[in-house]
C-alpha cells in the first residue's frame, strides 16, 4: 500500500456527452434536489421531508453550502467504475473494496463551496447494507466545461491536517477539463472554494471496504 500518492486523476475521460447526461439527468430530479449536510447534522436524513432548524441550516453553510441529487443508476457506475479500479492499482495504494454508495451529483452555484473535510469517519458504518465499512476511496468527476464556471477549484491539502508540518495545499488543475476525474483516498483532506461566477456540476462516488488494519 502506497500513501503518499494523494491522488491519481484522468483527464477528460468521460466523454462530453455522458457528462451532458448525468447533469440533464440530476437538473430533471428537482424534486429530489436537497440540501448538502455533514456529519453532526443528520447525514442519513432527507432535508427536505425533516429539514434542519434555519440556526442549524446557518452553521451547516460556513462549512459546507451545496445541493445534491442522489444517484444509484448502473449505468453511472460502469462509467466510473473503471478508472477506480485503475487509479487504486496505479497509484499503489491497492485497497479492498466491495461496495459503492450512492453517487452524489452535486451542485455548486454562484458563492456556494465545501471547507475542509476528509471523506471518512473514524468508525464503520452501523446500520444498512455498508455495516461494518468505511469509505476508503473517493472520486471525484468534473462534468462542466471550466468556461462555463469560475472559482469551484478543488484544492487538497497534503500535510492532512497533521498540526505538526506546515501548510501543503495543491489545486488539482487535472480535473478541470470536462469529463475528468481525480480518485483519492477517502482520509485525505480536500475542500471546494467558493464559485464566484456560474454553476459547477459534479459527480462523486464512495468505494468501501471493512477497516483497514
Amino acid at each position: 500500500m502506497n500513501i503518499f500518492n494523494h491522488f491519481y486523476y484522468f483527464k477528460s475521460a468521460i466523454p462530453p456527452r455522458i457528462c451532458d447526461m448525468i447533469i440533464e439527468y440530476g437538473k430533471s430530479e428537482k424534486k429530489r434536489e436537497e440540501l448538502a449536510v455533514i456529519g453532526g447534522y443528520g447525514v442519513d436524513r432527507n432535508v427536505n421531508t425533516d429539514p434542519l432548524p434555519k440556526e442549524q441550516i446557518d452553521d451547516l453553510k460556513k462549512t459546507r453550502d451545496s445541493k445534491v441529487v442522489w444517484m444509484s443508476d448502473q449505468w453511472i457506475y460502469k462509467e466510473i467504475q473503471p478508472y477506480i479500479i485503475m487509479a487504486n492499482k496505479g497509484a499503489g495504494w491497492n485497497f479492498d473494496w466491495d461496495f459503492s454508495e450512492a453517487c452524489q451529483f452535486t451542485i455548486y452555484r454562484k458563492n456556494q463551496h465545501y471547507d475542509w473535510h476528509c471523506d471518512s469517519w473514524d468508525k464503520p458504518y452501523e446500520q444498512g447494507p455498508q455495516k461494518g465499512k468505511i469509505r476508503k476511496l473517493s472520486v471525484t468527476v468534473s462534468l462542466t466545461d471550466p468556461n462555463e464556471y469560475k472559482g469551484g477549484e478543488l484544492e487538497f491539502d497534503l500535510r492532512n491536517k497533521d498540526p505538526n508540518k506546515g501548510p501543503n495545499v495543491v489545486t488539482c488543475k487535472e480535473i478541470l477539463p470536462k469529463g475528468s476525474l481525480v480518485v483519492f483516498p477517502s482520509f485525505v483532506w480536500h475542500r471546494v472554494k467558493p464559485v464566484t461566477e456560474g454553476t459547477r456540476y459534479s459527480l462523486v462516488i464512495w468505494s468501501l471496504g471493512a477497516p483497514f488494519k
